[in-house]
């Protein structure tokens, strides 16, 4: 069994929602093998230099996101998308220590898949190219500077301004996105950089 990390332990303590679930969800993760840490203050199990999973707290429900759950073959048909934007990640939810308990050898089965898929260097396709909502790339196409500072950010920045400006409904919430976001953009910044 891997080693427990002090940083968990205090994270557990912390806990205010789900305790009792996380710490019988550890055990089964570190029997696996796993390194485990915090990371974006969650804890967070690896293989290598491999992040496998991480453990989420959310309102209803305790997740366990496998960053490549969509490689994963789901033969108990237990993980659900991460969200509508995610396109690697899946999630096994659990609402009780029963649920840990009812599912530890499918969650070690799970884990000892992702690593494998580790090992073999598999990874998840490329995504989809990029089609901006129509107001972005319009001030885009009429702003080389604007233009050339969209296109040195990072692709997942790219894809978080595209997301936040074509969430909007309407046309004129669409605009006011854009004019909003347009100082960071020219910063080099990404929608939640500071």
């Amino acid at each position: 069994m891997a080693t427990r990390h002090d940083d968990v332990d205090a994270y557990i303590r912390r806990s205010e929602r789900w305790p009792n679930e996380i710490a019988a969800l550890r055990p089964v993760l570190l029997g696996c093998g796993l390194s485990e840490e915090l990371k974006w203050a969650k804890p967070c199990y690896s293989h290598g230099a491999a992040n496998v999973v991480v453990v989420q707290e959310m309102k209803n429900f305790l997740a366990l996101m496998f960053f490549k759950g969509v490689l994963l073959e789901d033969v108990d048909g237990v993980l659900e998308p991460n969200g509508p934007n995610s396109r690697s990640a899946s999630r096994m939810c659990f609402r009780s220590v029963e649920d840990v308990e009812r599912l530890a050898d499918t969650v070690a089965a799970y884990v000892r898949e992702a690593v494998q898929l580790e090992e073999d260097g598999v990874e998840v396709g490329p995504p989809p190219e990029l089609v901006l909502v129509e107001e972005l790339q319009a001030r885009l196409d009429g702003d080389a500077t604007l233009r050339s500072a969209f296109e040195a950010l990072t692709p997942g920045r790219q894809r978080e301004y595209h997301l936040h400006i074509s969430g909007a409904k309407q046309a004129s919430t669409r605009e006011s996105r854009v004019d909003t976001c347009v100082p960071k953009i020219l910063d080099g910044r990404g929608l939640r950089d500071r």
